[in-house]
């Protein structure tokens, strides 16, 4: 921008198109690529002509019915009460000491990865898991593990408990982001003075307007919840499995003509995604509808003691399962002689950590890799496409969200056949630069999401007086706008590393095989016998995301410690 305050072209004005390309090209390809296989159409393995053949062999099959049935029970039940528990919670609690100590607590939630997660709640809830042997044998009278399926239950209720400790906290986040855009301080005094009650009053007159801004991490919820990997191979029955991992086995399967039958699954997958997001949609509009009379009718509702009780005892009990599952997967790595019923292991032992350091250090060098580099792209376009919108005085649209969330609606499974395919056409298939890529496509848009608000709420004023001053737009980058916002540039870092810590199938599908990180090993092993190797994996996986975050805070505490306004919370 000139001093006059007009654009100025440059390297910035490309940078939308550039990121937007980066994430919008490959997944539109994947797409093609696993549509023709889909239709037959994949002459490497002798696919020549457009047919049915695999939609045939695909609604035929036996595994059909119960994965379909899976991956709807679970990945609706999931969202629903993630998102009933997020708005319970924030209604009868918006305020309280407890609202507030949760969401300080909230980072580390969403630092775990998923399959961390996943694991630890395993280790947790299991027959044979920390929360039976606690209560065991002086409350429970157990002195065996009880013979009841919990994990791996035939109807997913392990699945889906599992996604609502993941996704809850990630929904929080987003509603409380929410509420500064929606004026729920200035709408809950309206309501006060009117009358209503607390929870009736957030209800009527927040709930409406913070919906309208979530409606697209909800969505993405969904879209994660019916398509999840990771966590189903870990939680969820294996016969037969959810969709997204059956799919998964036949892309897998040595029989090279099933990955025809897998890429019609992919399609289905997404089918399933679109129709289930549809019919959220539509239920929107119903309750929309229905909730326009009741907001009509007058009820001002009591003073939500007992909401506020029980919806506050649930989100600290998901917070405590949560942390338990974290701590467990440390004592099983550290666990010597650990017989059932004991509470605690009886002797410590740093065995699983030497057998299999090497192993350790190989995935955790290539997770680190890879997540810094991801990371560190993904905050480069970020930040190109903030400053380019600032100094071009543009504004975000609805259709560039939808684009930006592109990748988190699209399930994975659905279009990463495709990019592999194109991957190995083009001579780049397992190549650092093709795994890092795939991890952008994915890190992008949380990087993005969670630096925008701070962007865009920086005072221009900060940069108008250092221009008048003789600074350059890209020295005014740098000596101003960087350091007042290096809390929030570190802490979108931060998520953009613990995104791709998680990332389990674009590492499968990208590396082709020749990448091994804490997430692939971590699923690998733990189907395994051994908790010890597989706490190791897991608790490493999870500590990286935690340290990337604690440094996020500590590092503009430090360099700050003599500027009182800069350590302060951005």
């Amino acid at each position: 921008m000139s001093r006059a305050g007009t654009p100025r072209g440059g390297v910035l004005r490309h940078a939308p198109g550039l990121t937007l390309g980066l994430f919008l090209v490959p997944i539109a390809a994947g797409l093609v690529g696993t549509w023709l296989p889909a239709f037959g159409y994949l002459p490497a393995l002798g696919g020549t002509s457009l047919g049915f053949e695999s939609w045939r062999a695909l609604l035929n099959h036996t595994s059909l019915p119960g994965a379909m049935r899976l991956t709807l029970t679970s990945g609706i039940l999931a969202s629903a009460l993630s998102l009933a528990l997020v708005i319970a919670f924030v209604a009868s609690c918006h305020g309280t000491r407890l609202y507030r100590r949760l969401r300080r607590a909230l980072t580390p939630l969403l630092a775990v990865p998923h399959v961390a997660m996943a694991i630890g709640l395993a280790f947790l809830i299991a027959p044979s898991g920390w929360l039976a042997r606690l209560i065991s044998p002086w409350a429970s009278g157990w002195t065996t593990p009880p013979d009841v399926a919990i994990v791996n239950d035939p109807y997913g209720l392990a699945l889906a408990f599992g996604l609502v400790v993941k996704e809850m906290p990630y929904l929080l986040l987003m509603t409380m982001a929410a509420l500064g855009q929606a004026q729920a301080d200035q709408r809950m005094a309206v309501a006060r003075a009117l009358g209503y009650g607390p929870v009736v009053g957030w209800l009527k007159t927040v709930l409406p307007a913070v919906y309208a801004q979530i409606r697209l991490p909800v969505y993405a919820v969904i879209a994660y919840s019916l398509s999840v990997v990771d966590m189903a191979m870990v939680l969820a029955p294996a016969t037969p499995p959810p969709l997204a991992v059956l799919i998964l086995r036949w892309f897998n399967d040595p029989d090279l003509s099933l990955r025809f039958l897998a890429a019609a699954g992919a399609v289905l997958q997404l089918f399933t995604v679109i129709l289930a997001i549809a019919a959220w949609n539509l239920s929107e509009r119903v309750v929309m509808r229905l909730g326009r009379r009741w907001i009509v009718e007058g009820w001002r509702g009591g003073g939500g003691g007992l909401a506020r009780h029980m919806a506050g005892g649930a989100m600290s009990l998901l917070y405590a399962v949560a942390g338990l599952s974290v701590a467990v997967l440390g004592i099983w790595s550290l666990a010597g002689r650990w017989r059932y019923p004991g509470a605690f292991p009886a002797d410590i032992s740093f065995g699983a950590w030497t057998r299999h350091l090497h192993d350790l250090l190989w995935a955790t060098s290539t997770t680190l890799i890879v997540g810094l580099a991801a990371a560190g792209l993904a905050l480069a376009l970020a930040l190109a496409c903030l400053e380019n919108e600032r100094r071009r005085a543009l504004r975000t649209t609805n259709r560039a969200l939808w684009l930006l969330y592109t990748p988190l609606l699209v399930p994975q499974v659905a279009f990463l056949f495709g990019f592999q395919v194109i991957a190995v056409r083009a001579g780049i298939d397992g190549t650092w630069g093709t795994l890092i890529w795939s991890h952008v496509l994915f890190v992008l848009p949380y990087v993005f999401l969670s630096l925008a608000e701070p962007y865009r709420a920086l005072d221009e004023r900060y940069a108008r007086a250092a221009m008048c001053l003789g600074a350059t737009p890209n020295r005014v980058f740098w000596r101003v706008k960087v350091p007042m916002l290096l809390r929030p540039i570190l802490i979108a870092f931060a998520i953009g590393f613990a995104i791709s810590v998680a990332q389990y199938l674009p590492t499968v599908f990208a590396g082709g095989g020749r990448f091994v990180t804490l997430t692939t090993e971590a699923v690998a092993l733990s189907g395994g016998g051994d908790r010890r190797v597989v706490g190791v994996f897991a608790f490493v996986q999870a500590a990286l995301p935690l340290l990337a975050f604690a440094a996020a805070f500590a590092v503009p505490a430090w360099i700050f410690r003599h500027r009182h306004a800069l350590r302060l919370p951005s």
